[in-house]
């Protein structure tokens, strides 16, 4: 019974992310007949702002973004500026920024302003940054796009964000699906691979089923600057850390907001244009997967202590808070089929009730059906990637660019790829979760975006990862060699942990899989604009020497 309730829950997370799958597959091959209106709306006098919240970051990128975007926007219907948002506490960093910000003065004309703000109490972290920004400047704007460091958006894309959002005056938020582009390492161009081919998906199908009641995923969204300064001011749980205290996780809880206030939040998902960068290393996605499972969990304590939010915006926080309890359930399915199987191996079963009979009860093994159910559940686990894979191959864009060889070769490499890599994300899920059950909280890590992990370095992260694999492996295989093999594709994972993660972060089998032309994408064979224009105006601030705070001081003329 218990392995039921718990293949109950995992069999039903799997099925979500199927039906979510299926309903985007059905609209991708089905003409849409309420095509988005194209009737001309003039945007030239509507004011809109582009935030650029950043955190101890690479200089040279965020600046190099920001000044590629404005020149961008230069000629753009609309008024626009850029924001830097800055919480950087480091005093060498925010030194960095500021010349970073002189250098970029001298390349961005007048017409598209570039503005730079560090605040020196990081309150509330990014939403308290986002705050303070509405609070003081936001009543300058009628519309607000938010970037993250790793952003880039497309001119035409912002372009028709703010038409959108001029012709839908009852709309707050549009929220773009992005995809992720500038991948090196082998992880990251998994990644980036599995999102241009089967985000579409996914993304599809929530679109279908939120309507107006969509999320916010806290970047490359364009937000009604009103509408959020009146009905998305973010409440403070009562309590400590990691369940109390300020929200990390702020974006769905805005969205949720803006709909209890009547708002409308639609997700964009035919508007391409968008993109973002991954983190490069199993490690940095689990460093970023600590603090957003710390904010997911948080969800919980903002469901029942809320009033007043639709349905739908429960289900995407709840939906939140599922994927990452999904990973302690998986486990705890694997522990009790185990102990199961050690039951079955060492109990003597009970032929002869209490009751008088005539005829033994045997033990019942319909081998049938559970590799009925076993096909069933690997179906609808591969499902979404198999949808991906057939509008894939009858797209012109991904023909005329990838190939219909190398998309499947594509989709079996990452396939392989990510049944070896999900036992190490679901073991540092687990960790998570359990931390943060214990009262720790995550704190405020900057995050990493260039991996380059020495290997000693890696394999200390992994080692609590590669003894559990030891440790299952033994014990399935005092059960039973037949055990031990179909706990193998978690087990090979696990023990392989230290090297599976050093291997998949290395920059070097990245490229060699680039140039065996697999897991390539149409994105980065035609690289966007924005992004090729950001990549391009990095060299500008590469070289910047920065003074050093010690200088600063001496100098009057740098004070």
């Amino acid at each position: 019974w218990v392995l039921l309730f718990v293949f109950a829950i995992n069999i039903s997370w799997i099925c979500f992310a199927f039906v979510n799958a299926t309903i985007g597959f059905a609209c991708a091959v089905t003409p849409r007949h309420a095509a988005r209106s194209a009737d001309p709306v003039c945007i030239r006098n509507v004011r809109t702002v582009l935030t650029f919240p950043i955190y101890h970051e690479a200089v040279e990128d965020v600046f190099a973004t920001v000044s590629a975007t404005a020149r961008m926007l230069e000629d753009a219907p609309g008024i626009y500026e850029c924001f830097i948002l800055s919480d950087t506490t480091d005093p060498e960093i925010a030194l960095a920024e500021e010349v970073a910000y002189t250098e970029l003065l001298k390349t961005v004309r007048g017409n598209v302003p570039v503005r730079y703000r560090r605040r020196t109490i990081n309150h509330h972290r990014k939403s308290g940054n986002i705050r303070d920004f509405v609070m003081r400047w936001g009543g300058r704007y009628d519309h607000m796009i938010v970037f993250d460091a790793d952003s880039y958006m497309e001119r035409d894309t912002i372009v028709h964000l703010v038409e959108e959002m001029e012709r839908a005056p009852h709309t707050a938020l549009i929220q773009t699906i992005p995809q992720l582009v500038g991948g090196r390492t082998l992880l990251s161009r998994c990644q980036q691979f599995a999102s241009a081919l089967y985000g579409p998906i996914l993304g599809g199908g929530m679109a279908w089923w939120a309507q107006n009641e969509g999320n916010f995923w806290g970047h490359n969204a364009i937000i009604r600057m009103r509408a959020f300064a009146e009905s998305a001011g973010l409440p403070v749980i009562p309590g400590k850390a990691p369940f109390g205290g300020p929200i990390l996780s702020h974006d769905f809880v805005e969205a949720a907001l803006l709909r209890r206030a009547g708002w409308r939040v639609q997700i964009a998902d035919d508007l391409g244009g968008s993109y973002e960068e991954c983190p490069p290393t199993i490690i940095d996605l689990a460093v970023r997967d600590r603090r957003w499972c710390q904010g997911n969990l948080q969800h919980v304590a903002v469901l029942t202590r809320m009033s007043g939010l639709k349905w739908t915006s429960r289900l995407h926080m709840m939906t939140g808070v599922m994927s990452y309890l999904a990973s302690p359930s998986w486990l705890l399915l694997i522990l009790v089929g185990m102990a199961l199987s050690l039951q079955g191996k060492f109990l003597r079963p009970e032929y002869f009730g209490d009751e008088t009979s005539l005829f033994p009860n045997w033990p019942v093994i319909d081998s049938a059906r559970a590799l009925t159910l076993f096909g069933v559940t690997m179906a609808i686990l591969f499902a979404p990637k198999i949808y991906g894979l057939i509008l894939g191959l009858v797209s012109r864009k991904w023909r005329g660019t990838v190939g219909s060889v190398r998309m499947i070769a594509g989709v079996l490499v990452e396939v392989i790829i990510s049944i070896l890599v999900a036992p190490i994300l679901m073991a540092a899920q687990t960790t998570a979760v359990i931390s943060i059950l214990a009262g720790k909280d995550s704190g405020w890590t900057p995050q990493q975006r260039d991996g380059g992990y020495r290997a000693a370095d890696v394999f200390r992260r992994h080692a609590v990862t590669m003894a559990l694999g030891v440790v299952l492996l033994a014990s399935a295989l005092i059960i039973s060699p037949v055990f031990a093999a179909w706990l193998a594709p978690a087990t090979i994972g696990l023990i392989f942990a230290g090297h599976l993660s050093y291997w998949t972060g290395s920059r070097a089998a990245g490229q060699g899989f680039r140039r065996a032309g697999l897991l390539m994408t149409p994105e980065e064979i035609e690289p966007p604009a924005s992004f090729r224009h950001a990549r391009a105006a990095v060299r500008a601030y590469a070289d910047l020497q920065a003074p050093s705070f010690a200088a600063v001081l001496k100098d009057e003329a740098l004070r």
